[in-house]
């Protein structure tokens, strides 16, 4: 289902958006904290750089918020609604998932950014194989 090639790969693994024969960041786990945002400065496949300009990942702010908040309604919708808890439970499970999975959203955000302006090219995928 996830194959090179639909750009949904490169966003939920963090492959380059032109080729998607390697990740874009130095350590492939979100969760060690001091690497979670740590980006190569290009792709050793195919070249290309990933911080096109400077600040270019200023705009995945936005796209972290609207992440942010997907997060927050599936929380809110499997505490409150399927399992029937309070609405203080809900908000501690709201807090609790974005704590949790802060490092994910961050990442997610920046593969969605980066894929918006950088678009798969099948002859380098194929070359570099």
């Amino acid at each position: 289902m996830l194959r090179k090639g639909n750009k949904l790969y490169s966003i939920l693994t963090g492959a380059c958006p032109k080729c998607h024969n390697e990740s874009m960041y130095i350590n492939k786990n979100a969760y060690v904290l001091s690497q979670t945002l740590k980006m190569h400065e290009k792709c050793s496949s195919c070249g290309t750089k990933y911080k096109i300009e400077p600040s270019f990942f200023y705009g995945s702010m936005y796209v972290s918020y609207a992440v942010g908040i997907a997060f927050a309604v599936a929380a809110f919708i499997i505490s409150y609604v399927l399992l029937g808890s309070s609405a203080l439970t809900a908000f501690i499970a709201i807090i609790g998932t974005m704590i949790v999975f802060l490092p994910v959203i961050l990442r997610l955000s920046r593969n969605i950014w980066i894929n918006l302006f950088i678009h798969f090219d099948k002859q380098l995928s194929d070359k570099n194989v």
